[in-house]
């Protein structure tokens, strides 16, 4: 099975609670669904030049919604929380 590590990492996930774990070393990013932790270590390896620590993986799921009279789904997703050693910061832009 052969992975493009371009693909793994999608997007910083960017929320007040992402925001204020980040000042402590962990960023939150939205990953592909298929990534496994080895995957998006080795994603993040070689695409911020810094060795995390640990990964830890959630898969939120979808949920019905129901807004403006309509009934549609919020399509779920997962994410990964990056651990960096302690004063090791990454530059998201």
């Amino acid at each position: 099975m052969t992975t493009d590590l371009h693909n793994i990492l999608k997007h910083p996930h960017i929320t007040e609670k992402a925001t204020v774990s980040s000042e402590s070393s962990v960023y939150v990013f939205e990953v592909a669904p298929t990534a496994t932790k080895t995957l998006i270590e080795k994603a993040f390896k070689a695409k911020y030049n810094v060795a995390p620590v640990k990964v830890s993986t959630v898969t939120i799921p979808a949920k019905n919604v129901f807004t403006r009279g309509k009934r549609g789904v919020k399509s779920g997703y997962k994410k990964a929380y990056v651990y960096l050693k302690k004063g090791e910061k990454i530059e998201i832009i």
